[in-house]
Formats: C-alpha cells, sequence, structure tokens
C-alpha cells in the first residue's frame, strides 16, 4: 500500500462541482454550469488515469488515501479512507470518463430546460457517490455510495417531477432498491460479526483462510440479493425499465453504464467470498441465465426505443453474472467496461433521435431517418454491431470470453446464455431498422422538423463509437494471437480466489468452433430481421390487444408487474387501510379524539363556574369549609 492523499481529489472534485451549482444555483448561468460540472469530472478522469499510470509500475501495488476514524463503537472501528487497486481503477476511468462524456452531450440535450443547473448539480453528486463507492476502502463506505447512488436515482429519474408517471417510477425504483439493501446492510452486519472487521484489508485474507465455513455462503448470498436489487435482476429488475422516464442522459450514465454494474463490481470486490461458496456462485449464474434469457425475449416486443435498450440493459447484466458465477471476474469486468462504450452510446444515440423527434420515443413512428442524421446513425449502427458481437468490435471479445467460460463451466449455461445473446442480434437490428431506415412513418410536422443534433452531442457519440469498437482490443484472446492483456491486469485482485478455484478452460478448437456456432446464428438473425422489418417493410402493430401467445407474453413483460400489483402491492395496500382503519381510526383516533373531548367538557364545566359574582364565591368558599369540617369530624 502507497499513501498518496492526493487521491482525495478524485470523490472531492465532483462533490465540489455539487456544492458550487447547489449554492450558487441562481446565481451562475447556463454556460457557467456547461463548464464546471463537465469540468470537475474530466479533472477527476485525468486523475484517476495518473492513478493506473501508478498501478501500471507494480502488479501488486495499490493506492491509499488515510482520511479519519469515522467512528468507533466497541471492537468496530470504521475509517473514512480510499483505496485504489487495478480494479478499483478500472471502475473509476469508466465512470469518470463516460461520465464525462455524458456531461458534455447533456449540455446540448439540456439546453433550455429550466432545471439545467439543478440536473447537472444531481449528475456531479452522482458521480461523488459512484466513486465513493468503488474507492471506498471498507464495506460500510462502498454502501454509502451504493446508497447515495440510490438517491441520485432516485432524483434524477423523477427529475421531471410535475409528470405523475415520473415519480411513480422514481418511488418504484427507489423501494425496490431498499429490498437489495436491506439483505446487503446484514451481509455487512455479518461480515463484522465474523471478521471482526469490515476492512478489506482484514477480511480478504483472513476468508481466504476459511474455506468451508458456511457463514461464508451466507455472506454471499445476502451481498448478491443487494446486487440483485441494484444490478436489476430477476425478481427485482422491473424497476430498470419504468427508470427510463428520466432524462435520456440519465439513462446513459446511471442504468447503462455506472450504477447498475455496482452490483457485478460487489461480486468482483469479493471474489473470495464467492469463490469459497460455490451454492453462492450457482445463485449468481443461474440467476444471471434466467435473467439474460428473461429480459431478451420481452426486448423483442417492445416499441418505446429506450425500453428496448433498457431491457436490453437487464440482459446484458444477466451476462455479467453469468460470468461471475464461472468464476470468470475477469471476463465479467471486461463485459462490463465494453457494455459501457455501446450501450452508452446507444442510449445517447436513443436521445438524439428523441431530440431530432420532437419527443416521440415509438419507433412504429419513425423510419428512414438515416437520412436526416448521418452521424446518430453511423454510431449507432457502430454500437448495435459492437453488442451483438460482431468481430473486430468490442463486444465481440467480451461477449465471446464469456461464453467461452459458460461453457467450460455448464453446457446449460453456454445454450441459454448463447441463446439470450443471438436474442439480442434480433431485437437490436429490429431496434435499427425500424428507426433509421424504410420509410418515414411520423407525421409531416416532425418531418419537416429532422435534423442532426448539435455537436456538443454528436462528438461524445463519435468518441463512444471510436471505444465500442477498439475497447475489446485491450484483451484479445489467445487463439487469435492475442495476451489476454485486460485479464493479466486483474490478476493480483483475483490471486487468492484463483489459487483456491482453479477455472475451467476450452481448448482453442472448442473456442473457435463455439465463436462459429454463435456468429452463424448472429448472421442468420440479422438476415431474418433485415427480410422482416426492411424486405417485407412490416411494422409491429399498433393495437397491442391484439396479441396472442408468446407475443402477448413478451410484450407484456411475463405480467410481472401485474403478479407483483397482485401478490404483493395489493394486500399490502389492504393490510394497510386495514390498520388505518382499525388501529388509526377506530384506536388512535378515538383516543385522540375522546381526551379532547373529555378535557373540553371539564372546561365548559369549570367555565360555567366563573360567574364573576363575588356574592356566589364567598358562598362557595363558605361552603367548602363546612364541609372539609364535617368530613374532618366524621372521621374522627
Amino acid at each position: 500500500m502507497v499513501e498518496h492523499a492526493s487521491m482525495w481529489l478524485i470523490p472531492l472534485l465532483p462533490l465540489t462541482g455539487f456544492l458550487i451549482i447547489s449554492l450558487l444555483n441562481r446565481r451562475l448561468g447556463h454556460g457557467a454550469v456547461s463548464v464546471i460540472a463537465p469540468g470537475v469530472v474530466f479533472a477527476s478522469f485525468l486523475l484517476s488515469v495518473w492513478v493506473l499510470i501508478q498501478l501500471l509500475s507494480d502488479p501488486n501495488k495499490a493506492l491509499t488515501a488515510t482520511g479519519f476514524t469515522w467512528f468507533a463503537a466497541g471492537t468496530l472501528d470504521v475509517s473514512f479512507s480510499l483505496v485504489a487497486d487495478r480494479l478499483a481503477a478500472l471502475m473509476m476511468l469508466v465512470i469518470t470518463g463516460v461520465g464525462f462524456l455524458i456531461h458534455v452531450y447533456s449540455t446540448g440535450y439540456m439546453h433550455g430546460d429550466e432545471g439545467y443547473n439543478r440536473y447537472f448539480a444531481y449528475l456531479n453528486l452522482f458521480i461523488f457517490f459512484m466513486l465513493m463507492l468503488v474507492m471506498g476502502s471498507n464495506f460500510l463506505l462502498m454502501f454509502v455510495g451504493w446508497e447515495g447512488v440510490g438517491i441520485c436515482s432516485y432524483l434524477l429519474i423523477g427529475f421531471w417531477f410535475k409528470n405523475h408517471d415520473y415519480n411513480n417510477a422514481a418511488n418504484k425504483a427507489f423501494i425496490m432498491n431498499r429490498i437489495g439493501d436491506l439483505a446487503m446492510i446484514l451481509g455487512i452486519i455479518l461480515i463484522f460479526v465474523h471478521f471482526g472487521s469490515i476492512d478489506y484489508q482484514d477480511v480478504f485474507p483472513a476468508a481466504a483462510l476459511q474455506e468451508g465455513q458456511p457463514i461464508i455462503t451466507w455472506i454471499a448470498i445476502l451481498l448478491f440479493i443487494g446486487a440483485i436489487g441494484k444490478s436489476a435482476q430477476i425478481p427485482l429488475f422491473t424497476w430498470l425499465p419504468d427508470a427510463m422516464a428520466g432524462p435520456t442522459p440519465v439513462s446513459a450514465l446511471i442504468h447503462a453504464a455506472t450504477m447498475v454494474t455496482a452490483g457485478v463490481y460487489m461480486i468482483a470486490r469479493s471474489n473470495i467470498l464467492y469463490t469459497l461458496s460455490p451454492l453462492a456462485l450457482a445463485m449468481v449464474a443461474v440467476t444471471g441465465v434466467a435473467t439474460a434469457l428473461m429480459a431478451a425475449t420481452i426486448a423483442l416486443r417492445q416499441n418505446d426505443i429506450k425500453k428496448v435498450l433498457a431491457y436490453s440493459t437487464v440482459s446484458q447484466l444477466g451476462l455479467m453474472f453469468v460470468a461471475m458465477g464461472a468464476g470468470a471476474y475477469a471476463s465479467g469486468m471486461f463485459h462490463m467496461m465494453t457494455h459501457a462504450f455501446f450501450k452508452a452510446l446507444l442510449f445517447l444515440g436513443a436521445g438524439s433521435v428523441i431530440h431530432a423527434m420532437a419527443g416521440e420515443q415509438d419507433i412504429r413512428r419513425m423510419g428512414g431517418l438515416s437520412k436526416h442524421m448521418p452521424v446518430t446513425w453511423i454510431t449507432f449502427l457502430v454500437a448495435t454491431l459492437a453488442i451483438s458481437g460482431i468481430p473486430p468490435l468490442s463486444g465481440f471479445f467480451s461477449k465471446d470470453e464469456i461464453l467461452a467460460n459458460a461453457f467450460a463451466t455448464n453446457i446449460w449455461f453456454w445454450v441459454f446464455a448463447a441463446f439470450a445473446s443471438v436474442l439480442t442480434v434480433f431485437y437490436m437490428f429490429r431496434l435499427l431498422f425500424l428507426t433509421f431506415r424504410g420509410e418515414p412513418r411520423m407525421g409531416e410536422g416532425v418531418k419537416q422538423q429532422l435534423h442532426e443534433s448539435p455537436r456538443s452531442m454528436t462528438i461524445p457519440l463519435i468518441l463512444l463509437a471510436v471505444l465500442s469498437v477498439a475497447g475489446g482490443w485491450i484483451n484479445i484472446p489467445t487463439v487469435f494471437g492475442g495476451g489476454h492483456a485486460f485479464s493479466n491486469f486483474l490478476v493480483p485482485v483475483f490471486a487468492d480466489s484463483q489459487r483456491i478455484r482453479v477455472a475451467h478452460h476450452v481448448s482453442h478448437t472448442m473456442e473457435l468452433t463455439l465463436m462459429g456456432i454463435i456468429l452463424a446464428l448472429t448472421a442468420i438473425m440479422i438476415v431474418w430481421a433485415y427480410r422482416v422489418y426492411i424486405g417485407l417493410g412490416r411494422v409491429p402493430v399498433q393495437d397491442e390487444s391484439t396479441l396472442r401467445g408468446l407475443a402477448r407474453l413478451f410484450n407484456r413483460k411475463y405480467f410481472v408487474d401485474e403478479i407483483y400489483d397482485v401478490l404483493i402491492v395489493r394486500p399490502l395496500y389492504g393490510f394497510s387501510r386495514v390498520l388505518y382503519e382499525v388501529v388509526d381510526r377506530s384506536l388512535i383516533d378515538r383516543i385522540v379524539n375522546g381526551t379532547s373531548a373529555v378535557v373540553r367538557g371539564l372546561a365548559h364545566g369549570f367555565r360555567t363556574v366563573q360567574t364573576g359574582n363575588t356574592g356566589v364565591y364567598v358562598f362557595v368558599m363558605a361552603a367548602a369549609v363546612l364541609l372539609l369540617i364535617t368530613l374532618k369530624m366524621l372521621v374522627l
């Protein structure tokens, strides 16, 4: 561990931006905010690059920034300190790098919005909490960042709070995340009870010596439930599609590139705990497979451009969890990084489309946009190719890593993960063709005002497109003559796990065979989507109530929200209504109202005695004295 106090600047700069914009809100013009908010994030990015350079000199090196003792209670001593190893450095670069591009994009997208300053204040605060999540030196600081990004997510999803539906979406995200967060805090408590500390440097080395301890499994499962909520896995995934109610750059930053990957990071950070628990690893893999497949099938029948991308995010997160469950932590983090590039690009491209379409998000009312928006079209095409796994784009290398590790672990994991991956190709090209190709289907008024987005929006698209193409080249597999540079970079982080659990590998021949199968199926899906939506010119049906069978099931999202409404929401509302009628109105209200009635009655009685007649007062006094004398005599 090497002490570097300057690391504090990385999270504190975005926090400073938040404070400046919040405190000087009415005094700052949009121009000043457009410089301050992206500027502090870019400065944090440069410092993160400096941290990476420092770490490259020594595989086992980690930078620390010791702060102060946050609190001490008994044997619990929690320090407010930062640590940056190679895993944290990777996350810091993604958070600040992609975050900076999204800030720049937002200056164009949110131009003229009455909440412009407030929006950027929230974005800066989110970056601060996300950095604290990945840089904190213990589980409690991670949890502070975990809760902080949840609060910022609530604020940004409900940014346009005058719309009731947006408020409902924000509430849904906040409440569903609390379910997972409760389990996570219980897991942290168990960590302290078992290890006597919550600091990474104490817990992980001690855990590496405790193979076979049942409490490790309980800890890992509780932490994983927290990840299920934050990373939108079954059964706590329905909040993420609804979260698309917020501004589109928010979807790109929080719900594609950073916050939802917090669960993946947490498992990677706690890799030794999961390696010691085969049951927990199996739960992670099975949940990931089920989520990837379920979300992919739902995306096939969505018509809102952002909802398609939202379910795509859920599916891709499922694939990351498959990698984690297979013990291929580096592969999961690799896909997390490439996904941040092309999914942020997809969301920002969707935002560019919505911006040009005057707020329209239904792909059934689009078409032919490639002629009017060439930059958005080309960059969106690049992102679609990347997420579909077309070589040599970034998604090809990262998805190949996951599928190869899934095959080596359990062939059924590979079958279902590969199927979900192939479905991704179809629904993404469906989205691409319906949005950008074919005949225009929008009204003449919208058609006349179609235009390319301003440079503040297109330049981030171009940079993300470059990253979507070249981002995977840092981990070219040995089968193609590469050296797995990215995986080797993270070897020190996962060294104990690799020592305890020997990873399964497939031969080069088998890996090439699996690649060939996936690429062949990918080509078939692209041709199929082209034939259906371009060759035949088929547009999704306008009246969704006419859908039947699987089409209706996928369109209605497996009726999960309706099931939750029947089994959870309505019973809770009914139970709360009973409590209100029985406890509040029949008991508490009657006690309160009855007490006030008694007091009022006594006051009325006492008030009638106060006549103001001196003779009456003298008479009452004399009668009282006579009564007291009589009582005293009777007692004696």
